[in-house]
């Protein structure tokens, strides 16, 4: 979860792209670190295979400077979304402060959908992570292909929770759907931890802060 070091006065926060194997969890990955600066992003480590894009994660650190000399970091992880690789998708999601689930849109990948979000309910439940109260974004990728559902359809599954349509291999829905989690990470830190007050910045500040490191996004 989230760990604040008062010693060297910085925020880890951490978010994980969820979803079954090639729904796009890689692609809004490899998209996000085109567009963060240079300087400010860290290395993509990236390992993949001939069933699925990544095997164990990508780890990407990103630091902005906050109010008050702090520095907040935030490190996305995929997990691989083959069935066989439950145990990996465990440990990845330990310590997660918000979850992206990126759905496949297929009417073909439904039964992968619904296997993958039990998959991550079930893993956050072991990692000790309330799976109801963890911030949650459901990014609906592949909108682009023939046999993409109607958005409509998504509501009865995933009432209540935000959903993002997104074509991630063409950026579209990308920047959208990591916004979402940030105004999700707020919330959270905000309620646990009196963010706001603590560290002098409010929910349009933080996310402005991130998002500026963004320069070739339309933000």
């Amino acid at each position: 979860m989230v760990q604040i070091n008062m010693q060297e006065r910085e925020i880890s926060l951490k978010v994980v792209y969820y979803g079954p194997a090639l729904s796009g969890k890689t692609t809004n990955l490899q998209q996000i670190h085109s567009l963060i600066e240079a300087g400010t992003r860290g290395e993509m480590l990236t390992l993949d295979t001939a069933d699925d894009r990544t095997l164990y994660f990508d780890f990407l650190p990103v630091h902005f400077d906050i109010h008050n000399g702090f520095s907040v970091k935030i490190k996305l992880f995929t997990v691989p979304g083959q069935v066989m690789h439950k145990s990996t998708r465990k440990v990845v999601l330990s310590g997660a402060d918000a979850v992206v689930f990126v759905v496949d849109s297929q009417a073909s990948s439904t039964t992968a959908n619904s296997y993958s979000w039990r998959d991550m309910e079930s893993n956050l439940t072991a990692n000790s992570i309330d799976a109801d109260a963890i911030p949650k974004v459901i990014q609906l990728n592949k909108r682009d292909l023939p046999e993409a559902q109607p958005l409509e359809e998504y509501e009865a599954i995933w009432p209540g929770i935000q959903r993002i349509p997104a074509v991630a291999n063409t950026g579209e829905g990308v920047i959208e759907t990591f916004r979402a989690s940030l105004h999700g990470l707020y919330g959270s830190l905000n309620d646990e931890h009196r963010f706001g007050e603590r560290f002098g910045l409010d929910e349009a500040q933080f996310v402005k802060s991130v998002l500026r490191e963004f320069p070739r996004s339309n933000r």
